[in-house]
Parts: structure tokens; sequence; C-alpha cells
């Protein structure tokens, strides 16, 4: 009989949430393109369109992402992957950001942007860092160069201070200066020249004030 102690019953099926699913389909996204603590997911607008949700729908995958200390999501920069575990260990620091004028913020991530410029350059395989950097005729924007520089350098924790201190210090408007000055930190990653890849990185940030 149904109700008889002595016969064993099944648990209720758990029917997953589309934002459950959608949150493991980033997830597995973030690992799949090997992004690293920093490195920045399309818009929202972009990823409920590309995905085929709703903004709402995506809102919410995002913040269960969040939750788990998967992803961190900030305004007026967008969701950025965060390295495993490492919520929560900078969050003294942040607490200190907003307080801070813009140029002396700019400076310190400037410092940061050289620590890993220098381990960038320091990678042991020539091929990759030719691979990631060398020009190919197309335009260099900051976002794409430092998003190569972040994984040839392989630094959680550098690579955590930078989207930290990004938020207060945003990056520089793409121009023909800053271009060319990419360019110049590119050869010298590429050379190998760590020493001349993090001077390059002084001013880097404040060549759009300019």
């Amino acid at each position: 009989m149904a109700g008889s102690p002595d016969r064993p019953t099944f648990a209720p099926l758990r029917r997953e949430r589309l934002h459950d699913r959608l949150a493991t389909h980033i997830s597995n996204f973030i690992d799949a393109q090997g992004l690293s603590a920093g490195d920045r997911l399309p818009s929202e607008r972009q990823l409920a369109a590309e995905l085929g949700v709703s903004r709402a729908t995506l809102s919410r995958a995002l913040a269960s992402l969040e939750s788990k200390g998967r992803i961190e999501v900030r305004h007026g920069v967008g969701a950025l992957v965060r390295s495993p575990g490492g919520a929560g260990e900078l969050d003294a620091l942040a607490s200190t950001l907003t307080a801070t004028p813009r140029d002396e913020v700019a400076v310190a991530r400037e410092a940061v942007l050289a620590g890993i410029a220098r381990a960038a350059a320091a990678n042991p395989n020539d091929a990759l860092r030719a691979a990631m950097l060398a020009g190919d005729g197309t335009t260099r924007t900051f976002r794409d160069t430092w998003r190569c520089i972040r994984h040839l350098a392989h630094s959680e924790l550098l690579t955590d201070l930078d989207a930290m201190l990004g938020a207060s210090a945003p990056d520089p408007a793409d121009s023909p200066a800053l271009e060319d000055a990419l360019a110049r930190l590119a050869r010298a990653i590429v050379r190998g020249d760590a020493a001349t890849a993090a001077t390059r990185c002084d001013g880097l940030l404040r060549l759009s004030d300019s």
C-alpha cells in the first residue's frame, strides 16, 4: 500500500529554474574561454540578446554567480570575473577607495599594471607572448591588450587589485595616443623586457586626461 512504512518513497523531482541553468552556462563559458580575475563579461544587454533570455532572468543568474563569488557586478563597470576563493580578501581596501581622489587611485592602479606587465614580460613562453601581443595591423584597444597581458602574467592577486582599483580609476578612452602607448608596451613584453614594460605603464591611465 502507498502508505505502508516499509515501502521506500521517492523524493520529488526538482525542476531546475531557468536562471539557475543560465548561471551554470555562464560559469562554463568563463572556464571555456579561459577568463581570469578582472576580465569583463559582455554587457547585460548584449548577454541577454546572445543568450535569448530576458534582462530580468539574466540579472537573477548574475546575482546567483555573484553570491557564489564567481563574478562581481559593479555599477558603471559591469560584471567582472573573480578568482576562486578571492571574494572578501580585499574588502577592507575596497571600502577606502570611494574617499580617495581619482588621480591618486590612478597612480596606484598604474603601479599594479606595471607589476602585471613585468610578470607578463617574464613569462618564459616566447611564442605565447608573441602570439598574444605581436601587432597584426588591427586597432589595439586597452581592454583587449590588458586581457592578454593579464593572461600572460598569471597573477590572481595583481589582477584582483587591478579590478578593484579599476572601479575608481577606470580604463582610459581609446585614442591614437593610447594605441601608440599600448603598442610600445606590447613590444616590450614580446621582447621579454620586463623593466621597460613596467615603465611603459607610467601615465597610461591618464593619457585621455591630457
